[in-house]
């Protein structure tokens, strides 16, 4: 099942640049593999070369990688634990301030493979910070997760429709889910109940205590927002320069969370139509109406004889909507398919997807649902999406079926219980707290950030807004927001609250 929900919280900008750069820990002779156990306590690292993985080749000379060992279960700290993969760049400058940690969202999304990536773009913070990401538990090298094999998620591709029509559609639909959740608790086992939020939150600071740093210095990506607050309300006292980029509204519980990006998607799709010159309404229903014929009859494409189906299809529209520089891709693709060939949204769904050129799925959205639906304690019945999805439509001709149906559908069945409806962002106490929001933003819109500055309390959360589009702000073309941000993480100058970048 192809998920738009939360996969949106993965920084879009990171992933792509991860392509040709990837590293896994490892020391010299394979012991600081994350699943292996490593040679430390948990109390230090042994910092060693990044190997190779995922068919990338390792990072520079200057990556380092180590696993961290902590608690399965941090309400039993001396029973079983796992692995957590680290990989760090030292300080390129005399004037340490201590480590940045990042997080690029997800929820399961590997910041082992993306923090070298994503290093050019903050290359002026290295001059002062430690560059130090991870793969949070449950993810890639930290006990990652595969729910279904790659001939299985090919097959539930192709014959899952994600806005089921009829009622053998529907069955199919809801059958895939549980069977995809059956699927994680056998790969995942123990660790199924173990992967939340709150469980990462407990693990950055564990991170935080080894690397020597009295405070965390934090810059969250999207998912990694909502991460951030959640460590903020627990940790407040060790809140140190904090950064939330593109942010999850901590205030919407699922349907909220699918109405906002409904919301987000379709403004975003408007944009992109005017861009283009056509009416955003018009162009809409157009769109729409491609959409339902292909539905009625997937298209050919160039891929091994696969077709685009209509899910696939909307995938494929999706993920160029993520960067204003992708627009001219979705107006070829979208060309291509009225023509009759569906290969270019195929490649770009491919893309959405993580399935590389031999067919391979990386492994971000298994731990993504594995993450989420332990968070999530809502789960709405196939009647409630029914009924809820005349007012998806509404919203969205485009995307608020697919949408509306996901609210149902991605934790149907669940082996285990979520958590939470919101999670607990409040942080009193802790220092000023910089909340980026982008207007244009698809995935996380714009009134998240002001939502998570309000809840993480009076004189904690400070906004800082861009007028741009795309998903997240800095490293995005804005020098009005790169500049405040730097000068807050390196100088410790907090920017005004209210402060907007055109």
């Amino acid at each position: 099942m192809t998920r738009i929900t939360r996969w949106a919280a993965l920084t879009v900008a990171a992933a792509l640049l991860t392509a040709g750069c990837s590293g896994g820990p490892s020391g010299d002779d394979g012991e600081n593999d994350g699943r292996s156990g490593s040679r430390n306590d948990g109390t230090a690292l042994d910092w060693g070369r990044c190997k190779a993985s995922g068919g990338a080749p390792a990072p520079g000379g200057d990556w380092q990688c180590a696993t961290l060992r902590v608690p399965l279960d941090w309400s039993e700290p001396d029973g079983a634990t796992i692995g957590l993969a680290l990989i760090r760049a030292k300080a390129t400058g005399d004037d340490r301030l201590g480590s940045l940690l990042f997080n690029f969202g997800g929820p399961g999304g590997s910041g082992v493979s993306m923090m070298p990536s994503y290093a050019g773009t903050v290359a002026e913070l290295r001059e002062r910070y430690d560059l130090v990401s991870w793969d949070p538990r449950g993810v890639a090298a930290s006990e990652g997760v595969r729910c279904r094999s790659d001939r299985e998620i090919q097959a539930a591709e192709s014959s899952v429709d994600g806005t089921p029509d009829t009622p053998a559609e529907e069955r199919t639909y809801f059958e895939d889910a549980a069977d995809f959740g059956k699927g994680c608790q056998k790969a995942a086992g123990k660790l199924m109940a173990h992967v939340s939020t709150t469980d990462t939150a407990r693990d950055m600071d564990r991170i935080r205590q080894v690397l020597g740093d009295d405070r965390l210095h934090y810059f969250g990506i999207s998912y990694g927002t909502e991460l951030g607050g959640v460590y903020a309300h627990l940790f407040p006292e060790k809140v140190g320069r904090m950064t939330l980029d593109a942010v999850v509204d901590p205030s919407a519980d699922t349907v909220g969370h699918a109405k906002n990006q409904t919301r987000g998607f379709q403004l975003a799709l408007d944009n992109y139509l005017k861009s283009t010159g056509r009416d955003p309404e018009q162009g809409s229903r157009e769109i729409a109406d491609l959409l339902e014929r292909i539905d009625a009859e997937p298209l050919p494409t160039s891929s091994s004889g696969r077709k685009l189906t209509q899910t696939l299809a909307l995938t494929g529209i999706v993920l160029p909507l993520y960067s204003q520089a992708s627009w001219p891709a979705l107006t070829s693709a979208l060309r291509a398919a009225e023509e009759g060939d569906g290969s270019k949204l195929l490649a770009l769904a491919d893309g959405y997807n993580d399935r590389d050129a031999s067919g391979r799925y990386g492994t971000t959205t298994h731990s993504q649902r594995v993450i989420s639906c332990l968070d999530d304690k809502q789960r709405p019945t196939a009647a409630q999406a029914r009924k809820l999805l005349p007012e998806f439509e509404e919203i969205s001709p485009v995307f608020g079926a697919f949408l509306g149906w996901d609210t149902a559908g991605w934790c149907h069945d669940w082996p285990v219980p979520g958590q939470h409806d919101t999670p607990e962002v409040s942080a009193p106490g802790a220092a000023p707290i910089l909340v980026i929001g982008n207007t244009g933003d698809p995935a996380t819109p714009y009134e998240g950030a002001r939502r998570m500055a309000d809840e993480l309390g009076e004189d904690v959360g400070v906004v800082l807004t861009w007028k741009g589009e795309g998903h997240g702000a800095y490293g995005s073309g804005s020098d009005c927001v790169d500049s405040a941000v730097n000068a807050y993480l390196l100088d410790g100058t907090v920017p005004e609250d209210g402060k907007v970048c055109s």
